[in-house]
């Protein structure tokens, strides 16, 4: 499973990037495609009343991947070495990534935070071909 981030189904929507799009639609195709829940509020959030219930069912298909406790117990760990090297990400990066690294999902984005998370050792990261 690759859990994948907001941007890159942006990114699959618009169908600007044909490689993205291309890669997302076998992942999909793979049933590879794991959606953390954050990602789905990003969406639906954005979305437009017509297309509100599409985007529902076709997320809905999908495996989510919920918080528990190990979330943000992972979350305020890493919180604390962040502060420490003067690192600073968003509330709902780390809890993608959190939900990502806790599953063993390598995480796909088109957000620069998650290649900085990346180097911390936090989260692994998917690289399409």
């Amino acid at each position: 499973m690759i859990a994948v981030d907001t941007s890159v189904w942006i990114a699959f929507f618009r169908g600007r990037d044909r490689r993205t799009a291309e890669r997302h639609r076998e992942l999909l195709d793979a049933d590879a495609v794991a959606l953390p829940a954050p990602v789905r509020v990003e969406i639906l959030s954005g979305a437009s009343r017509a297309d509100f219930p599409r985007l529902r069912r076709l997320l809905g298909a999908l495996p989510i991947a919920y918080p528990t406790a190990a979330t943000w117990s992972r979350i305020d760990a890493w919180l604390e070495v962040a502060t420490a090297r003067g690192e600073r990400f968003g509330f709902a990066d780390l809890l993608i990534a959190s939900l990502a690294a806790e599953r063993g999902w390598p995480l796909w984005s088109l957000d620069g935070d998650f290649d900085r998370m990346a180097r911390l050792g936090w989260v692994e990261l998917h690289a399409p071909p």
